[in-house]
């Protein structure tokens, strides 16, 4: 199947990006750093500055992605719970036997909300071999509960690391080798790999306060690998980035991937504009809301974000242990194309299996004297919105049943929104999570909870 293809910027802009490229290399002293840009579900540009192999283009390079493989590790366990052989929400030692960490569901250990230790049990985890772990229970140190589980958000290596075993115990198959198979594969990443493969670029340590640097160490980090072992490029990269906009039925669906995107836990007091669902950060910044993560291990640098509301997504790899602002230049490759390129709107068109039956109860509806509109969607769905689109109270509703959807966002996600019918078959008001929703506002023949003054408007 041919990849998809969209516009190449335009000259302009390509100039602007690839100027960001250079000043994030240059500033950031990075030996090298490659970007790529993705839109509507194809590549539409690629960058490169630094000392970067002359025979084959910058995007096909290999980096170390760090944090970037926990979002793999993420996908491998959606497929496990969508295929019905776990729950997010039950406690992992249900299937994997831990000796700590057990009793946190698989939602938990995704969204980092344990209150499992950050790292694994010393040495430097990262720089040293994996063979001093080789064990589930060795990579966890004397004190590994920091929290009691599901209270706050702390990020936990050592929970990847529990979510990596899971998949391995599911599948009876490595880690590594379940993600080749089920989500590299089936994505087209094949430059994507456990340990650096040539082309690839050498980890670097630039020092602080001088123009000098010095070789880091890449090891095999072992049972922590799902937790930020993998090699990439920022062309798979961008491959992934594009599944992660729009899902693909091969590997996890819309919706599933639309599910990792929800905020799971309430953020931490210092940053509010920072969220994390199950294997993806969200960042508010500037009224944009920007979903990716970010990866780092010795020597490397790796940042993937997506800007849903333009269906764009940037990578960017530098090889280098700190400096370069992997996070900053993606963005502001993303602001980039956004200022200069906004995204044309999709254009609309007749949904398949609206259910024409209900056209009679679109329109005006209200809770109370606030008025509502009634609107169908494909595949049955209807959704119910303040009229003008003042206050937070809408949502789109999937049906569940005849005369009955439940919701999938906003203030009423989860409830159900039930047609209530008089005894002659006329509805007479709709149930939204026991409000009742009434054609007129205070009609003296409505079911409104509390009657209705039986003098009424004056």
């Amino acid at each position: 199947m041919p990849e998809p293809t969209a516009a190449e910027p335009l000259p302009e802009t390509r100039r602007e990006l690839a100027y960001r490229v250079a000043r994030g290399q240059a500033e950031g002293r990075a030996p090298s750093l490659v970007a790529t840009l993705v839109r509507d579900g194809a590549p539409v540009w690629h960058g490169g500055a630094g000392e970067l192999p002359a025979e084959v283009p910058s995007e096909q390079v290999r980096y170390r992605i760090g944090s970037i493989t926990k979002t793999l590790t993420a996908v491998l366990v959606l497929r496990l719970r969508d295929e019905g052989l776990i729950d997010l929400d039950q406690p992992v030692g249900r299937w994997l036997p831990t000796p700590y960490g057990g009793e946190a569901t698989v939602a938990q250990l995704l969204s980092h909300t344990t209150g499992l230790a950050s790292e694994a049990a010393g040495p430097w985890w990262e720089r040293t071999d994996g063979a001093l772990r080789p064990e589930l229970a060795d990579v966890f140190g004397p004190d590994p509960q920091k929290h009691p589980h599901g209270r706050r958000f702390h990020y936990s290596n050592p929970g990847y690391a529990l979510l990596g075993a899971l998949v391995e115990r599911l599948r009876g198959e490595d880690w590594f080798g379940v993600l080749r198979r089920e989500v590299l594969q089936p994505l087209g990443m094949t430059r994507t790999s456990y340990a650096a493969e040539e082309p690839a670029v050498r980890g670097w340590a630039v020092h602080p306060y001088a123009d000098l640097r010095q070789p880091e160490p890449a090891v095999d980090t072992g049972r922590m690998a799902p937790a930020g072992q993998l090699w990439s490029t920022s062309e798979d990269l961008g491959r992934f980035a594009a599944f992660l906009l729009a899902g693909d039925e091969a590997v996890l669906s819309a919706d599933s991937v639309a599910e990792m995107r929800v905020p799971a836990v309430p953020p931490e007091p210092a940053d509010w504009s920072v969220l994390y669902g199950l294997g993806l950060q969200l960042v508010r910044e500037n009224e944009r809301l920007y979903v990716g993560h970010g990866g780092s291990m010795p020597g490397f640098l790796a940042a993937l974000w997506l800007d849903p509301e333009e269906r764009s997504a940037a990578v960017v790899l530098a090889n280098a242990t700190s400096g370069p602002g992997t996070t900053g230049v993606a963005r502001g490759l993303l602001g980039a194309l956004r200022r200069h390129e906004p995204a044309f709107a999709t254009p609309w068109r007749p949904a398949e299996g609206v259910d024409r039956a209900l056209l009679p109860l679109t329109g005006s509806w209200f809770w109370g004297t606030a008025g509502y509109l009634l609107r169908l969607g494909g595949a049955g769905s209807v959704s119910l919105t303040p009229a003008g689109g003042l206050g937070p109270r809408g949502s789109v509703f999937r049906r569940v049943a005849d005369d009955e959807w439940v919701g999938l966002e906003g203030y009423f996600a989860g409830e159900t929104l039930r047609l209530v019918r008089a005894a002659d078959g006329r509805v007479s008001h709709l149930d939204l999570g026991s409000f009742s929703f009434t054609r007129e506002p205070y009609a003296p023949d409505t079911a409104v909870p509390g009657g209705v003054d039986p003098e009424g408007w004056r």
